[in-house]
């Protein structure tokens, strides 16, 4: 994980300049980019806060993008057209820039349902906000969401087209991901600890 222990560091620059570093391309040189540039500053952290060493801590990122609405052959460079699904791939075309992040994660889990497992994301006020506000304006779109995790960055995708069929209240966002519960785990493990890391930063 020797690219993800400083991904707070990262998420709060990110978040400062509005994620203009970090846009949604699917070519994998991109997100090698955007982990280089982790472990660069990993380097020049010691990748320790307070004494405590981060090499414990596996992270994880998240996006989460709203499908593209309306007429798209216009200016194409605010969407790009992405596969999900693997075993029987759907094309969406989205906008590029996420509206939400791990940096808006209070809490992951991975929960129980009725034909398997799915993944629940709790998000923080300003996410919640997000949520609720572009469920509510696109109902009837997808949101599509790209998980990033593992000890390399082959290990993401996008794990689903999640359809908006209410708007969503109370903050929590569920879905049924293109992953095995093994990756689903290691997933959330990264998520909760990049939020722990990211609130407790924004805290000091």
């Amino acid at each position: 994980m020797t690219l993800l222990y400083c991904l707070p560091i990262i998420l709060y620059i990110a978040r400062k300049l509005r994620f203009c570093f970090v846009t949604m391309k699917v070519c994998p040189w991109q997100f090698n980019v955007y982990f280089a540039l982790v472990a660069a500053l990993g380097l020049l952290c010691g990748c320790k806060t307070n004494g405590y060493d981060k090499h414990d801590k596996p992270m994880a990122a998240l996006r989460v993008c709203i499908e593209s609405a309306g007429d798209t052959t216009g200016d194409m460079s605010t969407v790009q057209t992405i596969s999900v699904l693997r075993d029987d791939p759907v094309l969406l075309t989205i906008q590029k820039e996420p509206i939400l992040t791990e940096a808006n994660v209070l809490a992951a889990r991975v929960i129980t349902t009725p034909g398997g497992f799915a993944v629940e994301i709790r998000f923080d006020e300003t996410g919640a906000y997000i949520l609720e506000q572009y469920s509510a304006a696109f109902a009837g779109k997808h949101f599509a969401i790209f998980g990033q995790w593992g000890d390399k960055t082959a290990d993401g995708r996008w794990l689903t087209a999640q359809l908006i069929t209410h708007r969503i209240a109370d903050g929590v966002l569920a879905f049924t991901p293109d992953m095995s519960h093994a990756e689903a785990d290691q997933f959330v493990l990264g998520l909760n600890n990049a939020a722990k890391e990211f609130h407790k930063d924004l805290s000091k």
